[in-house]
């Protein structure tokens, strides 16, 4: 499920403007924990664009990308061809939540922005999954918004939450106790959280309102049309909209 506007190339490839824009926050990361050699099996990689771009900032690993959509599959081939990266597979055809995956096994296991936009099995899948193949001493990394204590961490990963929700009951910002309390059990443990980037923008704090001389106001009105199919995710956007704009702390 695609939950923003995709531009293609002739050739297969998409391009996702979040991918752009949060492929160096997340390879930062990645870059501090995963190991200094082996395989790394990506879950769910969309367009392809994080996996080439993660390979080729870390040469010493290889990489696995994987995914379920066909038009993703063909986007991440077409990816991997232009780029021509020695350390990047072709992808694999996976459904996290089949019992057995096509590959035998990984050094480290990464899911970007996955377990929010499916069901909560789907979340509990890729945990046993990543059970099966990793060493004693492998690592899964997953990327994505959590709430913390039942709370969210910021307005807009409220809003989204309920944006979610909105499409479909059973997506929704996922509770990082609730995903690490399925891990014991699986012999897996919850090691290290890194708290990323607000809206993906590192190094950028939107603090506002701008000085009058940079700030420039354009002024909406919006409303759900009567006969409107999505009308209960037309009003959670119109309330993310309009809520209050963020302020310097005192």
């Amino acid at each position: 499920m695609r939950l923003e506007d995709l531009s293609a190339s002739d050739d297969g490839r998409l391009a996702s403007p979040s991918a752009a824009r949060n492929r160096e926050a997340i390879a930062a990361v990645l870059a501090q924990v995963l190991p200094e050699a082996g395989l790394v099996l990506e879950v769910g990689s969309g367009t392809g664009e994080h996996v080439v771009h993660f390979a080729r900032v870390m040469p010493h690993l290889a990489w696995q990308p994987s995914e379920q959509d066909a038009a993703c599959l063909r986007s991440i081939s077409a990816w991997v061809a232009v780029e021509a990266q020695a350390n990047v597979r072709q992808p694999l055809v996976l459904d996290v939540t089949d019992a057995q995956w096509p590959i035998a096994g990984a050094d480290a296991i990464i899911s970007i922005n996955m377990i929010h936009i499916a069901p909560w099995s789907a979340a509990q899948a890729l945990l046993r999954g990543a059970s099966r193949l990793l060493p004693a001493d492998g690592l899964l990394c997953v990327y994505g918004p959590f709430r913390v204590a039942g709370e969210h961490t910021s307005a807009s990963n409220r809003a989204f939450d309920a944006q979610l929700r909105a499409i479909n009951s059973e997506w929704g910002v996922r509770d990082l106790e609730a995903v690490s309390n399925e891990a014991p059990a699986l012999k897996l443990d919850l090691e290290r959280t890194f708290q990323m980037p607000a809206n993906n923008l590192k190094g950028i704090q939107i603090v506002g309102p701008l000085p009058a001389g940079l700030q420039h106001i354009t002024i909406f009105s919006g409303g759900a049309h009567a006969e409107s199919k999505e009308s209960d995710a037309a009003r959670v956007l119109i309330t993310f909209l309009t809520a209050r704009p963020l302020r310097r702390p005192s």
